[in-house]
Order: structure tokens, then C-alpha cells, then sequence
């Protein structure tokens, strides 16, 4: 399993665990510091068991109000530094 804790930049949430398989290409498990808890804690539970490549496909780009990220596009950038982990 590759485990890696993520600091977003730009949004509310201060931390992101992000734990893949150990090929790196699944979801096992998210969970976000701070931030909407009951909107990141639904999107943990809806992207786990899912493919890395799916869950970046739809949340990539996504913004909050003015901002140019979110939690769920800055979830993307965490997902990519887990798979560069899992490929190192």
C-alpha cells in the first residue's frame, strides 16, 4: 500500500491522506483536515475502491466560489503525488 499525507494549497482542508494500492492505481482510502467535513467526508467514502484515473478525470479543475482549485480538485494533485510514490 503507498500512504502519503498531502497539503493542499489554495482551500480550507489543511491535510490530505491518501492511501492507493500498491500498484498505485486504486483508491483504498481519502480523508481530508479540515474543510467541509460533511462534504469531504462523502467524497472519501465515494472514491474509495475506485481507479485513480477515473476519480482525476471528474474532479480535475474543479473550483470553490472564487477560487481556482477546490478540495476535490487539490484530492487530484494528492492523487498524483501518491502514484509518483507508488512508481518511485
Amino acid at each position: 500500500m503507498v500512504s502519503i499525507d498531502f497539503a493542499p494549497h489554495g482551500v480550507c482542508s489543511k491535510n490530505i491522506h491518501v492511501e492507493l494500492d500498491d500498484a498505485g492505481e486504486t483508491i483504498e482510502h481519502v480523508e481530508f483536515t479540515g474543510g467541509c467535513n460533511g462534504n469531504l467526508k462523502a467524497i472519501s467514502k465515494l472514491v474509495a475502491g475506485q481507479p485513480v484515473s477515473k476519480i482525476t478525470s471528474i474532479l480535475r479543475g474543479n473550483t470553490c466560489g472564487p477560487r481556482s482549485t477546490s478540495c476535490a480538485d487539490q484530492l487530484c494533485c494528492a492523487l498524483d503525488a501518491a502514484q509518483a510514490e507508488a512508481r518511485a
